[in-house]
């Protein structure tokens, strides 16, 4: 059974965390080139709902493990006008049919599931024959120092923040899970604490 930090604490805390500035000045470069039949993996809280083109929308899906997050996307997406079909389940498994999506989006989610490897694998079982991921991810920085920092903290990091890791590689993993990446950047997010501030944002396309 979940903890109450888990349930309450850990929702709160990833929708603060975020939506700070220069983390939405990210995702705006990243979400509106979703187009087609779109699925969110990790939509909960609705963050990403502003940036979506409604004209590029045919439809909307979401998914995501957390209830109270779950209540937070719906109400983004009625206040967005956007009609979406959110529902609760994880990446490893997720409920939808073979290349039922043209687009499919990750913000900040790979580095909390279970299986990254496995979400990969299955973002591009439902991916259509050449649909795009786009995604915006925090993970392991290039830097040894960091690198070390980044594997000292991750132990105590992930009971905080809800599985939440800090060195998982994220265009190669991609890469390596069979998709041609085009990564469009890679820095340090300003004003955020090296170890926690690494990220790489752009788009994988399925083969």
């Amino acid at each position: 059974m979940a903890s109450w930090w888990e349930r309450h604490g850990v929702p709160r805390l990833i929708k603060c965390a975020c939506s700070q500035g220069q983390i939405m000045k990210a995702r705006s470069k990243v979400v509106p080139h979703a187009a087609g039949d779109i699925l969110e993996l990790g939509c909960g809280g609705g963050i990403n709902m502003e940036f979506y083109d409604r004209n590029r929308v045919r439809s909307f899906t979401g998914l995501d493990p957390s209830p109270e997050l779950l209540e937070m996307s719906r109400a983004a997406a009625q206040a967005h006008g956007i009609a979406a079909d959110i529902r609760g389940g994880v990446g490893e498994a997720m409920p939808f049919g073979d290349g039922q999506f043209d687009t499919v989006v990750t913000t900040f989610t790979l580095c909390s599931v279970a299986e990254q490897a496995a979400v990969l694998s299955e973002i591009r079982r439902v991916l259509k024959p050449g649909g795009t991921a786009l995604f915006l991810e925090h993970g392991g920085a290039p830097d040894a120092g960091v690198a070390k920092w980044q594997r000292r903290i991750e132990p105590i990091w992930k009971r905080i923040g809800g599985n939440c890791h800090l060195t998982r590689p994220i265009s190669d993993a991609y890469a390596a899970a069979g998709f041609a990446v085009e990564r469009q950047g890679a820095l340090y997010m300003p004003k955020t604490p090296r170890p926690f501030g690494w990220v790489e944002y752009g788009a994988a396309r399925a083969n």
